[in-house]
């Protein structure tokens, strides 16, 4: 299989007219020449945090603060996933799946609620998906056992020390929330070693040159803790120190598309738009331990054509920014999971 276009190439995203050789879904080529074609292709996206079981409840409890919204055991996404039955869950994590396989999303961490039942449910509503699920259980060792590792809900919540024994031993991710709602726990996470770190809103400089120290990666949801009415992130800081990739978190709250979280990350922080394309792509495939989120030789072809002559992308002069800034489901071609 080949895909033509502008090819978006390497870490840093850079523009090539071409072709994309795909043989048994690697990328074994990269092709130079003029196409003529008006494609845009790009990696597919990781998503780095979500929570679809909340899939459930979209726009459910405006107004609530964090705690009421999503604190465990009764906040109330805990109460309304109690009160839902099992199909109705498994249903709406496969249409939220569905949604986040056609707008360009190749893989993604869940922090799966609910232990051993609720991975089950997850790999239930996966059935004749393409998207590549890296779950997190929680609660108990046997979702972890279960899943792909453990997602932690945050240090002020227990004591987690064994289960991030039992992680470790059994070679799985281990990630925790941290700095959500104030900087109380985030020293405390850092001294369980994760994997990784998930909010990090208020974050201080002495926190921040532990995770650099530490080379601890960061994954942040702006468009959540905007929500929340939790603060937002310090992800320039963050960028500069560690590896940092984005998450658009709860479903119940934010719709999960990346093609959204980019663009507010970006002009949240006026990063460079190769910066936040990779947050959205290169980074949280390092995170996860998986081969794609970049267009290179070797890697897996989890690719996303867009149009490139849409009448929202047409006239673009800079096409890395206008991808991160202004793109959409609309001006998709296709998606290669």
């Amino acid at each position: 299989m080949n895909v033509e276009g502008t090819i978006l190439v390497g870490s840093d995203f850079e523009p090539v007219a071409g072709r994309v050789v795909v043989e048994d879904g690697e990328i074994t080529a990269i092709e130079e020449t003029d196409t003529g074609s008006d494609s845009i292709v790009l990696p597919a996206f990781v998503n780095a945090h979500t929570h679809i079981g909340d899939s459930i409840a979209k726009e459910a409890g405006g107004g609530l603060s964090l705690d009421e919204l999503v604190a465990p055991p009764d906040g109330l996404k805990h109460r309304l996933l109690r009160s839902t039955d099992r199909k109705t869950k498994v249903d709406a994590m496969s249409r939220t799946l569905q949604l986040m396989e056609s707008t360009g999303t190749a893989s993604f961490l869940e922090f799966r609620e609910g232990g051993v039942d609720g991975v089950e449910m997850l790999r239930e509503a996966l059935v004749r998906r393409e998207i590549e699920p890296v779950i997190l259980g929680r609660e108990t060792e046997a979702a972890m056992e279960a899943g792909d590792g453990f997602g932690a809900s945050g240090a002020r919540d227990g004591d987690f020390d064994q289960l991030r024994n039992a992680t470790r031993r059994a070679g799985k991710l281990f990630g925790i929330h941290a700095g959500e709602r104030d900087a109380s726990d985030i020293h405390p996470a850092l001294d369980l070693d994760p994997d990784f770190l998930v909010h990090l809103v208020h974050a201080k400089p002495l926190h921040l040159e532990r995770i650099e120290d530490s080379g601890t990666p960061a994954i942040v949801c702006p468009r959540s803790n905007l929500v929340t009415n939790v603060g937002v992130p310090p992800v320039r800081e963050l960028t500069e120190r560690t590896t940092v990739a984005l998450g658009t978190d709860n479903v119940m709250t934010n719709s999960p598309s990346m093609f959204r979280e980019m663009e507010f990350a970006a002009k949240l922080t006026d990063l460079p738009a190769s910066t936040i394309l990779r947050m959205a792509t290169l980074n949280g495939a390092k995170i996860a331990g998986l081969n794609c989120g970049v267009i290179e030789e070797g890697r897996d072809a989890k690719l996303l054509v867009l149009d490139g002559d849409s009448d929202n992308l047409s006239y673009a002069k800079d096409i890395v920014r206008a991808v991160v800034r202004r793109a959409g489901h609309a001006d998709i071609k296709r998606v290669h999971l």
